[in-house]
């Protein structure tokens, strides 16, 4: 995840069932450290993100980040949203592979985030959970590295339970970023105590055969080049259903399919459509119009895209 950009006598972590572990446990630390802290969140966001808060009782609110006109990211309404971000806040970050929405914002507007929260004294929680899915695992990595490079202190929730087909091994990272050895020392300390209040220990049969795979460079090869035969196939397929939109509408407003990244995108129907396309095509996505790109073939793209026109999306 890091490569060369922290030293490593500034790292804490811990293993954790799972991404969602992870981000459970990271709210737990924030909670302890700062109970005032308001937690900032993309609108929208993986719902588990809100809920996790609320069962703790801590306080959030939303950035702006997704324009459902465009299906693109609002980068000018995420950036003013943040201004107003105060010292202690945590502002949660998708370091790839935005889900629900599919898009990214590009590595120049991650160094304008870093920027305003160096600035502005905010703590940042990354939630990697799709790298190797997007642009690459060097290229995925790139979001969290710049901003780890840049920030003091940063928390990482990490998921190994996709990019190594581990699911149900929920197998995950918490890593802490801290200013220096001694507070890292702390923060491992305090990190051990939370493991051992929530499981005791983490499971370790996923989080052994990552380690197996990592340490083996033979196998890690062969994981590498079969993640990206999984990213090259879902992309593959984005631009397979954007050309056929393309071919059915006779214009390219879907051609922002192609363009996000990861196993999501949010197409933009409304609930209407949405179950309009549920009723009459047997077509089934979120209400909110975000849909699994990695659930297409390329027996049901011209299905999947006749539906969309004809739901008037």
């Amino acid at each position: 995840m890091l490569g060369d950009a922290v030293e490593e006598d500034r790292l804490a972590f811990a293993a954790q069932p799972g991404g969602t572990g992870a981000i459970h446990q990271a709210l737990e630390l924030i909670k302890m450290a700062t109970p005032e802290a308001t937690i900032w969140l993309s609108a929208p966001t993986w719902p588990n993100h809100p809920s996790i808060i609320r069962h703790l009782g801590m306080t959030m609110t939303e950035y702006r980040y997704f324009d459902n006109g465009t299906r693109a990211v609002d980068f000018a309404g995420m950036m003013d949203d943040l201004a107003k971000v105060k010292a202690g806040d945590v502002v949660l970050l998708h370091g790839a592979c935005h889900n629900p929405t599919g898009a990214n914002l590009t590595l120049p507007q991650w160094d304008e985030v870093a920027t305003l929260i160096e600035d502005k004294g905010a703590v940042v929680l990354i939630d990697l959970a799709y790298q190797g899915f997007g642009d690459g695992l060097e290229e995925d990595a790139a979001a969290t590295r710049l901003l780890a490079s840049r920030l003091p202190e940063m928390l990482i929730a990490a998921s190994c339970s996709k990019n190594f087909g581990l699911y149900r091994e929920r197998t995950g990272l918490l890593m802490a970023i801290a200013p220096g050895p001694q507070r890292k020392a702390l923060t491992q300390q305090t990190l051990a105590h939370l493991n051992r209040q929530n499981f005791s220990f983490p499971p370790d049969h996923g989080a052994r055969l990552v380690q197996m795979i990592l340490d083996d460079p033979a196998l890690r090869a062969d994981w590498a080049a079969e993640l990206e035969e999984v990213r090259g196939n879902m992309l593959g397929l984005r631009a397979k259903l954007a050309d056929a939109l393309r071919t059915r509408t006779g214009s390219d407003r879907f051609g922002f399919i192609a363009e996000h990244r990861g196993m999501f995108s949010r197409i933009g129907a409304t609930p209407e459509q949405v179950a309009y396309m549920r009723e009459k095509h047997a077509i089934y996505m979120v209400g909110d119009s975000r849909m699994n790109i990695a659930g297409l073939n390329d027996a049901n793209i011209d299905i999947l895209a006749e539906a969309i026109v004809d739901a008037g999306v």
